[in-house]
C-alpha cells in the first residue's frame, strides 16, 4: 500500500474497543400501552416500526455471519464477530417478544412482517448458485449490506441513548430500556460489520452501492410500517403521517432529526470513515452497566 493509499485508508479508533458477549435480558410488557410516548401516536409508531423489521433483519445477519465465519483469518475479529452474533440474535428475540404485547393491544403485525421475512428469507437469503465466483459474489455482497446497515443501527442507537426528550415526554421506562440497551450494544458492536467487510472484501465501489441499497431500503421499509401502524391502530381515526411530522418531531428531539440523517450518508461514504470515529463505547459500556434488563440478566447469570 502506497503512503498516498495508507492516508486514506479508514483509521479504527483503538480504544473504542471492547470485549462483546450476549446479555440474556427479558422484558415484562403488560403495563406498556399502545402509545406508549403518551399523547404521540406518530412517534410511538415510528419507532415501533423497529419491532417489524429487526427480528427478521438481525436472524438474516446471524445466518450470514454464520457463513462468513471460514473467510475471517484474524483471531480478533473472529472473536468480535461471535460476540456480535451472540448478540445480534439476542436483539431479534427481545423486538419479537414486543409484538404479542401489540396484537393484546389490536394491532396485529403479522401482514407486515410476513412481507419482511420475505424480504429477508427469500429476496436476501441464500440462492442456488455453483461453488466459487459466484457463490463468493453474492455473500460479500450481503457482508457489505450488513455494514451498511450496521451504520445506522448504530446512528439509532447513539440517538435513543441521548434521547432525553422521550423521558421528559414520559415515555415508557420500559419500552425506553429496551431501546436503550439495544441501542448501547449497537454503539459497543458499531466497528465490527465494517471490519468484516473491510477484511473479507473492502472494496469501495461494493461499499458505496451497497450503502445505496440499503438506504433507499430502508427508506422504503419504514415508511410502509408507519403508514402500515397508522391505518391499522384501533384507537385512531383516519391518521396519516408525512415527511413533515417526521421533520418536526426531529427538531423537538423525540426523533433523529433530518439533518442528522442526511450528514449520516457523506461520512459513510468517506473513504477515511470507521464506524469508532463517532459514538461512544464509554457511554455504552455506562447504560449497559445501569439498564434494568442487564442488570437482571446479570444477575441471573451470576
Amino acid at each position: 500500500m502506497s503512503n498516498k493509499q495508507a492516508a486514506r485508508a479508514p483509521q479504527p479508533v483503538a480504544s473504542e474497543r471492547v470485549p462483546l458477549k450476549a446479555r440474556k435480558v427479558s422484558f415484562s410488557w403488560e403495563d406498556t400501552p399502545l402509545h406508549w410516548v403518551p399523547g404521540d401516536p406518530f412517534t410511538t409508531h415510528t419507532i415501533n416500526v423497529l419491532h417489524l423489521l429487526l427480528p427478521a433483519g438481525e436472524r438474516w445477519f446471524v445466518h450470514v455471519y454464520k457463513q462468513v465465519l471460514p473467510y475471517i483469518r484474524d483471531d480478533e475479529l473472529r472473536e468480535d464477530v461471535l460476540g456480535f452474533i451472540g448478540q445480534e440474535a439476542m436483539h431479534s428475540q427481545a423486538h419479537d417478544e414486543v409484538l404479542p404485547r401489540l396484537r393484546e393491544l389490536g394491532l396485529d403485525p403479522t401482514p407486515y412482517t410476513a412481507q419482511v421475512d420475505w424480504m429477508f428469507e427469500k429476496l436476501l437469503g441464500d440462492r442456488t448458485l455453483p461453488p466459487g465466483r459466484a457463490r463468493r459474489w453474492w455473500l460479500m455482497e450481503r457482508v457489505a449490506l450488513i455494514a451498511a446497515i450496521e451504520h445506522y443501527t448504530a446512528f439509532l442507537g447513539d440517538w435513543v441513548l441521548n434521547a432525553e426528550e422521550l423521558d421528559r415526554r414520559g415515555a415508557d421506562p420500559t419500552m425506553l430500556d429496551l431501546l436503550r440497551w439495544h441501542g448501547a450494544e449497537e454503539v459497543e458492536h458499531r466497528s465490527v460489520a465494517f471490519d468484516l467487510f473491510l477484511h473479507v472484501d473492502g472494496g469501495y465501489r461494493r461499499r458505496a452501492r451497497t450503502w445505496a441499497t440499503a438506504f433507499a431500503t430502508l427508506v422504503f421499509l419504514w415508511q410502509r410500517g408507519i403508514r402500515f401502524f397508522l391505518e391499522n391502530d384501533p384507537t385512531l381515526l383516519d391518521a396519516k403521517g408525512s415527511l413533515k411530522d417526521f421533520h418536526r418531531r426531529g427538531r423537538d428531539g423525540l426523533l433523529p432529526s433530518t439533518g442528522a440523517m442526511l450528514r449520516s450518508i457523506p461520512t459513510y461514504l468517506s473513504r477515511t470513515y470507521h464506524p469508532s470515529q463517532e459514538g461512544s463505547t464509554e457511554q455504552a459500556v455506562a447504560y449497559l452497566a445501569a439498564s434494568p434488563a442487564a442488570l437482571a440478566a446479570e444477575k441471573r447469570t451470576a
